[in-house]
């Protein structure tokens, strides 16, 4: 099921290790071209267009596309106890996480009457996207919206894909969740088209162009931010979803595989990968995983994620090159079964879980930290969702006369050094009748 990559007794340089590293290529690049297509299309025709989309890719039609506040209070009404109550204990996990990612305002004094303030400004308005097609993700809602609510945002709108099975609505339990967050502003369109409708706007849904769009989904959804970037601010794009194991003589075979099957489950797209310097571990994970895929639920999602190019075993000379190909894989999820972990050393991962007790699906829901990560290798140099991603530094400079006085030569020098005297005027005009 799961294909294997053997590096063991070579030396790769960082380019061989990308080269390395399983991915699915070939479906991102066919999902950037059609997004792109999707996300002008509603530029070009609004409503229409995320109407023709909910009936091609969601079978409905005829629905409320901006969710009635009353679809919000039915759903809120009829929420089971014993989900309301896990949804109030991640809303409060993550709403403590997220305020430490607020930065503190800082003042600078350069000198006499010289000072540069810091701050962080939050942006006016957000679109929140929470995926709804293989899976329900009321946890999604949460992962967006809190942060946004931390990072002190204004306006938050929420979409989410209109489910045939229940009338062209979002997901009950995604309304509810939002519902219990405070936001009334949702609406029930879904993948590339939701990207473009919050980043362009659809004046006959009184749905406003937003500054920022986060939100995780599939490749669809991923790329479709690429299209809007630059229009609109984006999070890291959270495509399908990855996970990479690296793993030692010492781990449990049995967790290594229901923690690989735990993220094959969420689309057939899904990287599941293990990377370990044990060929004896490697096996009883291949015994493991084959009837526990065959026997899971969505069996058939799993089989194809866990045989897709994408997904592998790597076998390694030692932790060290393990080290390295995770770095260079740059995981959404990084899990270390290891008898000595040293997070520290797996420098590029949109989160790391550390040791036997910390599943990815603690992360998922309960850990506190946000499950909205960057795929496809943006780990290197992106980070997951937080209360950062709403909030933009600002700095506010004041100058008295004789503190500008103090740096007027330099400025004039530097000016002059680069052809743009003018700069240098604006200053000595002002010690000048």
């Amino acid at each position: 099921m799961l294909r294997t990559i053997d590096l063991r007794g070579r030396v790769l340089t960082p380019a061989e290790l990308l080269a390395a590293v399983p991915r699915a290529d070939a479906a991102r690049a066919e999902a950037l071209s059609t997004a792109a297509e999707i996300v002008a299309d509603v530029a070009a025709r609004g409503e229409d267009s995320l109407r023709e989309q909910a009936e091609r890719f969601d079978g409905v039609s005829g629905h409320a596309l901006r969710v009635p506040a009353a679809h919000l209070d039915e759903a809120l009404d009829a929420l089971e106890p014993g989900i309301r109550t896990a949804l109030d204990e991640a809303i409060a996990r993550v709403r403590d996480a997220s305020a430490a990612q607020v930065p503190a305002p800082a003042t600078t004094t350069l000198g006499p009457g010289a000072v540069v303030h810091q701050r962080w400004q939050p942006v006016r308005r957000v679109g929140l996207y929470v995926p709804g097609g293989k899976a329900v993700y009321p946890s999604s809602v949460v992962m967006n919206v809190v942060p946004a609510q931390v990072a002190g945002v204004a306006q938050v709108a929420l979409a989410s894909p209109p489910q045939r099975e229940h009338g062209g609505r979002v997901h009950p339990v995604i309304l509810a969740a939002a519902k219990l967050l405070g936001v009334d502003e949702v609406y029930a369109m879904g993948g590339a088209g939701a990207i473009g409708a919050f980043a362009h706007g659809v004046a006959s849904l009184g749905l406003d162009p937003v500054d920022v769009v986060t939100g995780p989904g599939n490749n669809f959804v991923a790329a479709a931010k690429r299209a809007v970037a630059g229009r609109v601010g984006t999070d890291s794009e959270a495509g399908a979803t990855e996970i990479l194991i690296v793993a030692d003589a010492h781990a449990d075979a049995r967790l290594v595989a229901v923690d690989l099957i735990s993220q094959a489950e969420h689309d057939e797209q899904a990287s599941a990968v293990l990377v370990t310097d044990s060929e004896h571990l490697a096996a009883r994970v291949l015994e493991e995983i084959g009837p526990r895929a065959a026997s899971t639920r969505h069996s058939a999602r799993v089989t194809v994620a866990l045989s897709g190019e994408q997904s592998a075993i790597v076998l390694v000379d030692d932790v060290a090159q393990a080290t390295a190909f995770s770095n260079a894989y740059a995981p959404e999820h990084l899990e270390l079964h290891l008898a000595d972990p040293r997070p520290a050393d797996f420098v590029h991962a949109g989160a790391i879980f550390v040791g036997p007790d910390a599943p990815v699906s603690l992360g998922d829901y309960l850990a506190g930290s946000n499950h909205v990560l960057p795929t496809g290798g943006q780990a290197r140099y992106a980070a997951g969702l937080s209360a950062a991603t709403f909030l933009r530094p600002q700095q506010v400079i004041e100058y008295d006369h004789a503190a500008l006085e103090q740096v007027r030569d330099a400025i004039v020098t530097l000016a002059e050094a680069e052809a743009l005297p003018a700069h240098g005027e604006a200053v000595t005009a002002r010690f000048t009748a």
